[in-house]
């Protein structure tokens, strides 16, 4: 389904890619625009072509009405469908549309259990990476729970595949390397990049004449920054948006959600941590609305380090 969605949207790029831009619907969940537009219909078409009939699944994903579910094969009433199964056609869609970096088709499976269905409860996840205009390979990654992450890299110009592994970084701190905070957009990012502040001071001590100890990459999409943790890019990153909106009384929708955050499972079978900003694992259902704060760490020993002076400064932020 990733490669035929990646397929799609290079061939739709070529069409025309200045109308993939174009605001198609502002909906509870997100802006949706052209190019979602097509992701979806690819998707529709992919299920009805190739899903098998003996796994009745309900399929969640943007540009899908929570109150009229999606169930393949067609007509399946959700309480006869046996997996669950969430998506996010394009995962980075601004990144896309603008040809600036990757976006990622994102797509986990849990068993069905209808509204009781969690985050925690997927135990097969696939990201897979969808190119600008100039990429030569594109990735691919997919974990099943308890069986380890595995990924393959194809050259786009010859179709061949090759077997790549994960490789997240084994650093015991953020010293000298890419670790942030969401801040994509302006609500809150003042608050967060205060809370931010203090904890590199709290943690490296706040020399100003010693440069910078700590980087800082906004990827705008958050299969990206699982990708980033996952290939040793990045050692920490904390999406605290839900958390600061509404220590701020906003109500922007432009957060974290539960289909952006359903291929974690990958992260963690290759040996990273992703918790709650509290601790535990993320709670969430398997919707298109409810919001998400998330942290992650590129292996145990950054989080045992990191992790208790985080949740010190949220609880003095009033974020608790």
């Amino acid at each position: 389904m990733g490669a035929h969605l990646r397929e799609t949207l290079i061939r739709a790029r070529r069409r025309g890619g200045a109308r993939l831009a174009q605001v198609a619907a502002v909906t509870a969940a997100d802006t949706i625009y052209r190019i979602d537009r097509i992701s979806e219909e690819a998707i529709v078409a992919w299920f009805e072509a190739h899903w098998p009939d003996a796994w009745p699944v309900q399929v969640v994903m943007e540009g899908v009405d929570d109150d009229e579910p999606l169930t393949f094969p067609r007509g399946t009433p959700v309480a006869r469908t046996r997996l669950k199964c969430i998506l996010d056609p394009i995962d980075g869609t601004r990144n896309l549309m603008y040809d600036k970096r990757p976006a990622w088709a994102l797509a986990g499976l849990a068993p069905q259990r209808q509204a009781k269905t969690e985050l925690r409860d997927i135990f097969v996840a696939v990201m897979t990476e969808l190119p600008t205009a100039n990429q030569g390979s594109v990735e691919q990654w997919s974990a099943i729970a308890g069986r380890g992450a595995r990924g393959t890299a194809q050259d786009l110009g010859t179709g061949r595949a090759r077997r790549i592994k994960p490789r997240p970084s084994q650093a015991r701190d953020c010293r000298h390397g890419f670790a942030s905070l969401v801040k994509f957009f302006p609500e809150g990012k003042e608050l967060t990049a205060r809370i931010e502040e203090r904890l590199w001071r709290e943690l490296y001590g706040g020399d100003p004449g010693s440069g910078p100890l700590v980087f800082e990459d906004q990827y705008t999409t958050t299969g990206g920054q699982i990708h980033e943790l996952l290939v040793g890019h990045d050692r920490m990153i904390g999406d605290l948006r839900p958390l600061v909106h509404r220590r701020l009384g906003l109500a922007s929708a432009l957060v974290c959600h539960p289909y952006d955050l359903c291929t974690e499972l990958i992260l963690r079978e290759a040996g990273g941590v992703v918790e709650a900003p509290f601790g535990g694992p993320v709670r969430a259902p398997l919707d298109t609305t409810s919001p998400v704060a998330w942290v992650g760490y590129a292996n145990p020993a950054l989080a045992r380090r990191v992790r208790p002076v985080l949740r010190k400064l949220l609880r003095e932020a009033g974020l608790s």
